[in-house]
């Protein structure tokens, strides 16, 4: 079984040195790389394979759908955060009605979306 050395282990309490924060950092990072990534190849095929005009529509919605990730990231990130919080205070009553909330705000963002398709 693999041990991590003590040394190893990225607190947040701890004191950041460069190398310890592009540690902590890189996974962000490299997530942020690789999306960014999707997007011009994405344009790239399209562009190629099916045109001009597709390749502007790509480029039109792309913004729209990094907002939108954006915001599943921090509603995800803050609720994930505040559960967990809750929970470690045991408070699970209050941790159940948090996560129940987050849930119910998802559901009610996707029937948003359906009515609006609908019209």
């Amino acid at each position: 079984m693999f041990l991590r050395k003590e040394k190893d282990v990225i607190q947040l309490a701890d004191h950041f040195d460069y190398k310890r924060l592009l540690r902590y950092c890189f996974p962000s990072m490299t997530m942020v790389v690789f999306t960014s990534i999707y997007g011009v190849v994405d344009g790239l095929f399209v562009s190629n394979f099916v045109g001009k005009n597709a390749f502007a529509a790509i480029n039109i919605v792309m913004p729209a759908l990094m907002i939108l990730g954006a915001l599943g990231l921090m509603f995800g990130s803050g609720g994930t955060a505040l559960v967990a919080k809750t929970l470690g205070e045991k408070k699970n009553d209050l941790a159940n009605k948090y996560f129940s909330m987050m849930i119910e705000f998802l559901f009610a963002c996707i029937n948003g979306v359906a009515q609006e398709r609908k019209k």
